[in-house]
């Protein structure tokens, strides 16, 4: 097996970078995938943020060129999006989850009393693969607004206004070095400066909220609304825990980036049994809980790009299995490839939420447990050649496992 350090397939919260920070809370952003091991090649384009900001606090709108799928991991939020005619807010809970197509302006409000928010983004950048471009509707001190990249006389013709009023009322007043777009890497610098996220009274927050929609807790196919990730029964479930998923046919929103979303809980002393997946690539963020996950892959894994040379002239005469684990904890980030297995042990109720990439036409097939267990599909005759053991050993051994998707972490133990 791999510690932690040599395990490409999990990122530990530390991986994550500050891009902002204030007494009212935080936005990190996750290292790239593919800087971690050319494994992750395919996963070039595609992020995670993490939002955090402490009870009635504000977002200031702001404008990504990125798709964005938001999901609420705890508190409640109004959201606020903007269009060039129009304009919809939404209160969000705990599981819901919303996409934000790039380019839009949108806010993000907590508008509880006493708890933090905390919401994840998966973001796909339409410019630059990996690169997220962002920039402010409203001007800061060391942030200057969107509009004041643009000379004083495009201003004044577009406002029909004398740049004065214009400094005065929309502009941060300050001299700033002219620049409507700012990557998120430059920023960084500024980190403990930025008012991107401010306080806000609680007459103001009942004034956001007061006309927001909720989610639809009985459907999960909105066109632009949020869902939520259990507004449907869990695919599996059991005493020992729910595998909830929003697939791209079960909702619009998820087509065209060909993603589904899934909730995971497995309770204390409970195994989510070997599975892997057919197409998908799935980022798993632990939210809640601790315990611990075992991947199979290949040896070499674990290798950069500058090791491709060496591992091409390897392919030839090593295919060599390797298992891969590591202890989870709240924020850590862990990836499962397309046709890896993969085994989850819960030391405490474990919450995770995942993002596959390559939805469409993704099947999970289960390697152990009553159902939907791909060896239990193997005929008789191949089974005679393919294990050590004969058929009927093959088929004894499989149906002692009653449970099916979660069972006991503890081994020997019949339910």
């Amino acid at each position: 097996s791999r510690s932690d350090q040599e395990n490409p397939f999990i990122f530990k919260s530390n991986r994550f970078q500050t891009l902002y920070e204030n007494e009212n809370g935080h936005i990190r952003l996750l290292q790239k995938f593919d800087k971690r091991s050319k494994i992750f090649e395919n996963l070039q384009n595609y992020r995670l943020l993490e939002y955090k900001s402490k009870p009635r606090t504000l977002f200031l709108p702001q404008c990504t060129d990125a798709d964005f799928i938001l999901v609420v991991l705890s508190g409640k939020a109004t959201l606020t999006v903007l269009k060039s005619n129009d304009r919809n807010s939404f209160n969000l809970e705990r599981g819901d989850t919303i996409k934000l197509p790039a380019g839009t302006i949108a806010y993000l409000a907590n508008r509880d009393d006493n708890e933090d928010l905390r919401v994840l983004d998966l973001t796909i950048p339409v410019n630059k693969p990996g690169q997220l471009q962002s920039f402010l509707l409203s001007g800061t001190q060391n942030q200057p607004s969107l509009l004041s990249g643009f000379s004083k006389n495009i201003l004044e013709a577009a406002f029909n206004t004398n740049y004065e009023e214009i400094e005065k009322v929309l502009l941060e007043q300050q001299e700033q070095e002219p620049q409507h777009r700012r990557s998120l890497k430059d920023r960084r610098q500024e980190i403990n400066e930025e008012n991107v996220i401010v306080k806000v009274s609680r007459e103001q927050i009942e004034e956001l909220s007061k006309n927001a929609k909720s989610s639809s807790k009985k459907s999960v196919s909105s066109e632009s609304g949020p869902f939520n990730l259990r507004s449907r029964n869990p695919i599996y479930s059991n005493k020992f825990g729910k595998f909830f998923e929003i697939t791209p046919e079960k909702n619009q929103q998820l087509q065209d980036l060909d993603i589904f979303v899934n909730s995971v809980d497995i309770k204390e002393g409970s195994l989510l049994l070997p599975n892997y997946n057919s197409r998908a690539i799935v980022i798993v963020t632990v939210t809640e809980g601790k315990g611990d996950f075992e991947l199979v892959g290949q040896r070499n894994e674990n290798q950069g790009k500058e090791n491709d040379k060496e591992e091409e002239q390897e392919e030839e005469t090593s295919k060599q299995v390797q298992l891969y684990r590591a202890k989870l904890s709240p924020g850590d980030v862990f990836v499962i490839p397309a046709g890896h297995p993969v085994a989850i042990n819960a030391s405490s109720d474990l919450n995770l939420i995942g993002f596959g990439i390559n939805a469409e036409n993704n099947e999970r097939n289960f390697l152990a447990g009553e159902e939907d267990n791909v060896i239990s599909q193997v005929e008789r005759p191949v089974k005679e050649l393919a294990f050590p053991g004969s058929s009927h050993e093959v088929d004894r051994l499989l149906k002692n496992q009653k449970q099916s998707y979660f069972a006991n972490a503890q081994p020997l133990q019949r339910e």
